[in-house]
Order: C-alpha cells, then structure tokens, then sequence
C-alpha cells in the first residue's frame, strides 16, 4: 500500500470518528445509555472475531487476563465519555477535550513508568491548558459538568493507551481489540440490566443511527485505521488524526447548528495548535530552552 493510499485510509477513519459522535448522539435520544453502549460493542466484538478466532485459540491464559484488563479500562474509559455524551450539547468542544489524550498519554507513561515526556510537552501542555480555559468561559471560567466527565474519560483514555502498547506486543492486534470491545459491550449491559428499563419502543430512525455506529464508527473504522498504520509512519498517522475534532466541529454545526462563539472558537484553535506542536513544531523551541538552562 502507498503512503498516499494510506494516508487517504486515516483521513477516512477520522471522518468516520467524528461521524460516531452523531450516530451516538442521535441513537442516545431513544436509547438508554448503558444498552446501547453494551450492545454497540458486543456487536462490533462478535463481527471482529469472525477475522481473529483461530488467533483467540492460540492464545495463553495469561495473554488474555491482560487483555480482559485493559478491555476493563477501555470500558471505564468508554462509559465516562457516553455518559459525557449523554448530557453534552456541544460535541465538537467534547471531541477537541477527548482529543487532549494524546498530551495526557505521556505525562502518565511518566507517572507509571517514568518515561519523562519530550521537551515539545511542557511546551504544548500550558497552551492546550489555555484553549480549555477558553472553553469555559461559557460558564464564567467554571468547567461544566460535561467538560469535567469528558476530562476523565481522557485521561482515562491515556491510562489505557499506555497499559495496552505494552500489552499490544505480545497480542494480535485485531484479537486484543475485540476482546477489549467484547468486555466493554458486556460491561455495558449488565449495567443496563441492573439499572435501566426497556424502552416500550424505539422508532425505525434510531435502529439506523444504531446501526451506523456498529458498522461504520466502530468495525469499518477500525479496519480502515489498521490497515492505514501499516502504510504509513507513526508520525503521520498521528498527525493526521488530529482531524477528528475538527470534523466533529463541522458535522456538530451543520447538524446540531453547534453555536461558536470566539471564546469557544480560540480555545478550539489553542488545543488543535497545542496537538501540532506536540507532534513536532515546539520541539526546536524545547531543545532551545533545555540547552540554555544547561548552560
């Protein structure tokens, strides 16, 4: 696969990532939260493991506690950001807060395993600080209640993240995602189960949006987003799924007519230029400042 190719394959897998975000809302309107969290995810897990079964069998005991824990954070992490979900109205601001895992995902490699983050870090966290504040200023520089939970599945996000690229090495990687998603999607219903009711009746409209999140924001953007690493390198896989909030910006606009005030708008652009630097364009700044602290 070429480097154009793939690179086209990531920009699709973004596109279909911020699409989740209006396929979960719009199903969320008629389904309770829980259920459809758990079925979406049990679903996804059962299509997946039609590609990884004979890898599932090879797999030793221990392999696969490992995989069930880090399937346990991503539920936890996954629960915090549908419940965010739930009682957001403004998705494109949720998806530029859950877009701040990539910064956390170092500062907690570091608490856990003392890796010390780049010199791009310390450049880009301060200014991703200062589009959040931004954000708030909606609600008189107090975060609302959305933020707060959309913060914790970040980080949340950024636990798992640094759990599972260790774990990754000795895993297949379509096999720990669908066991990942397998624990999640059960999580989720026996959540249901215990605390929510059956809907009398859900309407023809919501089982599509349903449906949507299945295949196109869960499984196809999975395999798009697989098969688009491969292709290409690290660096601007990463860099190109920078795109998902932007485009969750855009589809929350034109469906929701998401307003954007400045404030919303600078701190939106704080956070996108806090992600950027972080990939590469503070780090001549931070090596500057290391060696005139060195000398």
């Amino acid at each position: 696969m070429t480097d154009r190719r793939a690179e086209l394959l990531l920009v699709l897998t973004t596109i279909l990532a911020a699409g989740g975000w209006i396929f979960s809302k719009e199903s969320l309107a008629e389904m309770p939260t829980f259920a459809f969290l758990g079925s979406r995810f049990f679903l996804a897990s059962l299509i997946l493991l039609a590609f990884c079964y004979k890898d599932l069998l090879k797999a030793s005991l221990q392999e696969l506690r490992k995989a069930f824990g880090c399937g346990l954070l991503l539920a936890i992490a996954i629960l915090l950001w549908i419940y965010s979900l739930s009682i957001s109205d403004t998705l494109g601001e949720g998806a530029f807060i859950m877009s701040l895992t990539m910064l956390f995902v170092p500062f907690i490699g570091w608490l856990l395993f003392k890796q010390p983050p780049n010199a791009s870090f310390w450049i880009a966290l301060p200014v991703a600080l200062l589009g959040l504040g931004f954000l708030s200023l909606a609600n008189g520089w107090e975060l609302a209640s959305s933020q707060v939970w959309f913060l914790a599945s970040a980080f949340t996000f950024a636990f798992q993240f640094n759990i599972v690229s260790r774990v990754a090495k000795t895993l297949p990687t379509m096999l720990l995602t669908c066991i990942q998603l397998f624990v999640t999607g059960i999580l989720g219903l026996t959540l249901s189960f215990l605390f929510e009711e059956v809907p009398t009746s859900i309407s023809p409209d919501i089982w599509l949006w349903f449906a949507m999140s299945i295949v196109l924001a869960t499984c196809l953007r999975f395999v798009c987003q697989t098969r688009g690493q491969k292709g290409t390198t690290a660096t601007n896989a990463a860099f190109i799924m920078i795109l998902e909030p932007i485009f969750t910006v855009i589809f929350s606009v034109l469906w929701y007519s998401e307003p954007m005030p400045p404030q919303k708008v600078i701190g939106c652009l704080l956070i996108l230029t806090a992600l950027i630097g972080y990939r590469g364009g503070f780090s001549w700044i931070g090596k500057r400042m290391l060696a005139a602290r060195g000398s």
